[in-house]
């Protein structure tokens, strides 16, 4: 890989990232609920109509939720747009620590809560986010 590929792939995972924030932080108001309601459904696959916002908690949850990934959305933006061309190595060995800590993380808290199948989705996500960042670019 390049570092003109890498480069584009830290925007590519910059908007995966990130988008999930305004989608959960919507539903932090019962009437702007429904995309992050759903969202949550399908992440707890079947998509049955369990998943609800109706508790002021987990509204709550959703706006540090949203926040936390817009926010990393947004740092991953950033490092791309101001690091990455000074240590190009240094800023995709970050996006992958930050990427499999959450992978992990979040995939054994959604097996231990009873959403196994949010870590199946994970690893689409993760694979998505990652892309050719695996692998270091050639100069």
């Amino acid at each position: 890989m390049s570092h003109k590929i890498h480069k584009f792939w830290l925007l590519i995972s910059a908007i995966l990232i990130g988008i999930f924030g305004p989608i959960f932080a919507l539903g932090t108001v019962l009437s702007t609920s429904e995309l992050a309601r759903w969202t949550l459904d399908l992440l707890s696959w079947p998509v049955d109509g369990q998943q609800t916002y109706s508790d002021p908690t987990t509204r709550f949850l959703s706006a540090l939720t949203g926040g936390f990934l817009f926010g990393w959305g947004v740092m991953v933006w950033c490092l791309r747009q101001w690091v990455y061309d000074i240590a190009a190595e240094g800023v995709r060995r970050s996006l992958l620590m930050g990427v499999l800590a959450w992978f992990f993380l979040d995939s054994a808290g959604s097996i231990a809560s009873g959403n196994p199948s949010n870590a199946f989705f994970n690893i689409i996500i993760l694979i998505l986010v990652v892309g050719p960042m695996w692998r270091p670019a050639k100069d």
